[in-house]
This record gives C-alpha cells, structure tokens and sequence, in this order.
C-alpha cells in the first residue's frame, strides 16, 4: 500500500508515552460499562477471545443510553507522531478524511467530522471506560474517538496470519466505518434495538450487521482512496481478505474451543466479512453497505 507520500493528520492524541491509568478517574478502580462487556466477552475462553480483536461495536452498543460516563482522558497536544508507525497511523487516518469528507456528503448529504485517533501502550481511559491492548481497536461514540495499541498489528501477524500496510489500515478503516455509523445515525438507533432485544442472540445478530457494516465501509474508503491515489498495490486486498477471514467468529471460536455456536456471533463469520469487505471495494458506495436490509 502506496502511504509515504500522502499527508498525514494532525488528528492524532499520542499517549504511548503515559503510565499506566485508571478508568473512570480517581482511585475507586471500577471499569467503565463498556469496559465491563468487553471484558466478560473475553473472559469466556482461554485468555483473550480474539472476537474483540477488531471490533468494538459491541463494546459501545450494549451501553446503557442513559449512562453517563465521565469525560476522563487528560487533554494532549494534537499532531502527527515522528515515529515510523505513528506516521503510518497519521497517513491512513489522513486518507480516510480525505474519502469521507467527500464521500459522505456526496452520497448521504451529512457532513463529515473527523474522529481523532488515540494512540496508546497497555492501557489508557477512554469516555466509554477503560481501553486495554487486549480490546483490539475499538471506537467510543461519547467521544467519538478511535482507540487504537499498535502492538496490536504485531498480534495480527504472529496470532492470526494477518498483516502488511494495506491490513492494518482495514483494521483503522473498520473502526473510522464505526464513526460513520455514528454521524449517520445508525449506531445510536442499534445501540437502542439491542436494548430491546428479546434474546441475548437477538441483540448478538444486531452487533453482527453492525460490524459488517464497518467492514463494508472500509471497503468503500479503499474503493475511493484508489481511484483517488491508486494506493492499492498487488496483493494488498487479499491481505485484507485475508484478515477478515481470520477474523470470523466461525473460525476464531473453533480455534479457541474447538466447535462454534452461532447465536454468539457479534462479528459474522469469515464468509460473512469477507463479503462485505469486497462489496465496498467493488461498489464504492455506501448504499451497498446496508447490512440490516440483507439476508447475509
């Protein structure tokens, strides 16, 4: 993936460099809500279920829509990083507002607004609780900020056959599908249909459609971003395929205990990902990506 040349946003919080932080602030020590749901969800199999890997949606969807989480980060000098990474974070975040900020009044008539990207080692405090490594990236709509441990691309390849530019930046593209979401309205309306859900497989389903959708929207940045800059080098989309697939909650059940059960799916299956990832890349557009009115 072509990234060197192209600007980099100045829309990155670094805390790589901070201590350890406690969530919520003060000394009580209690997670945040979000926090909690993710880590129950991990703590079902052995160490970390790698289903959060990617997400997050399902970290911020389950939230209460009356809770109120406390704005508890230390504000930090905005810019783009120095270091190798940081520069390659700071150049897709760019990209992507450089699609988005087109794209998205052009085809919906809602304007864009930037999400930041938290970069952070270990741990840090995000308004929906505490952001661990362990998470994977996620996005926090009461701040509308991506949180993202870069340790976490070194995972995709030692953990998941994953990996490479263009990889890593579907897994930021995936979390900035979930801003657009937000701005489009859709997050907050499934955050409220997973409240009402009759069943946990019900509000499971919901989370599905929403992080498919996330993978459709990533498509549909790198289907824009090429014909803008023809940043897609050979090889690069079935490096993404392939994350997707590895991904799946099919698979990375399997892996984990040895069998599946559908109705705890919040990602959809490597089949599932892998189809929705394409359709943006093919279409381009973002009436293709809704996943709520289709049958896969």
């Amino acid at each position: 993936m072509k990234w060197e040349d192209f600007r980099q946003s100045d829309n990155i919080e670094d805390r790589r460099g901070d201590g350890p932080m406690m969530a919520g602030g003060g000394s009580s020590g209690h997670l945040g809500l979000g926090a909690m749901i993710v880590l129950g969800l991990i703590g079902y199999a052995f160490g970390v279920d790698p289903r959060v890997l990617i997400g997050g949606a399902e970290m911020v969807s389950q939230m209460s829509g009356g809770a109120q989480q406390q704005q508890v980060s230390t504000p930090r000098q905005m810019g783009a990083p120095k270091d190798q990474m940081g520069r390659f974070v700071a150049a897709v975040l760019a990209e992507n507002e450089d699609v988005w900020k087109d794209v998205l009044p052009a085809q919906t008539g809602v304007q864009f607004k930037p999400a930041p990207i938290v970069l952070f080692n270990g741990a840090t405090r995000s308004a929906c609780g505490a952001a661990k490594s362990a998470m994977g990236p996620f996005y926090c709509p009461l701040d509308k900020k991506i949180y993202l441990d870069t340790s976490f691309f070194r995972d995709m390849q030692t953990k998941y056959g994953g990996g490479g530019d263009f990889a890593y930046a579907y897994v930021i593209s995936h979390e900035m599908g979930h801003h657009i979401q937000d701005l489009l309205g859709i997050l907050p309306k499934a955050q409220a249909a997973q409240q009402s859900a009759f069943s946990g497989a019900k509000a499971n389903s919901i989370s599905v459609r929403i992080e498919l959708q996330a993978d459709c929207f990533a498509g549909v940045w790198a289907a824009n971003a090429n014909e803008k800059w023809q940043v897609i080098e050979p090889g690069d989309v079935e490096k993404a395929i392939n994350t997707a697939q590895a991904i799946g909650d099919d698979r990375l059940e399997k892996a984990s205990r040895g069998y599946a059960v559908p109705d705890s799916f919040t990602h959809g299956t490597s089949a599932q990902r892998q189809q929705w990832l394409e359709r943006g890349l093919q279409s381009g557009k973002i009436a293709d990506c809704n996943t709520f009115a289709q049958a896969n």
